[in-house]
Formats: C-alpha cells, sequence, structure tokens
C-alpha cells in the first residue's frame, strides 16, 4: 500500500522518541505542556510503518540501496 522511505535507524529513532513523548505525556499529568507531547504519536506511528508522507512530498529515502 506505501512505499516504505524510512531506513531501520530512522525507523527505531522514530520509536524511541514518540515512546518517551508519550511516556513524558502520561508521566505529568498536571503540566499545562504535556499536551504537546501527544505529537509523540506521529513519529511513532510512522516509524512503525515505515513511510513518512513529508519524505514521500521532498523525495527524501532513509533506506539503504539494495545491491544484488
Amino acid at each position: 500500500m506505501f512505499k516504505i522511505n524510512e531506513g531501520r535507524t530512522d525507523r527505531i529513532l522514530r520509536v524511541v522518541v514518540g515512546i518517551a513523548m508519550l511516556a513524558a505525556f502520561f508521566a505529568f499529568p498536571d503540566a499545562g505542556w504535556r499536551w504537546f507531547m501527544l505529537i509523540g504519536l506521529v513519529p511513532l506511528l510512522t516509524g512503525i510503518v515505515g513511510t513518512c508522507p513529508i519524505y514521500t512530498l521532498l523525495g527524501i529515502n532513509t533506506c539503504p540501496v539494495r545491491r544484488s
């Protein structure tokens, strides 16, 4: 369905950042800025799926080149 345009390191980094941001959302229930941490859903989901819409628009691909 989607063409994968994220390499392994990129995907791992996105998932880690997404989880950290969501953890901060739940760790600080009284902080006014905590709602900003819900943006962590974006890198988490793009890291899991393996495709980034912004990369597609800009023509960026961090996948390693496969050699045959």
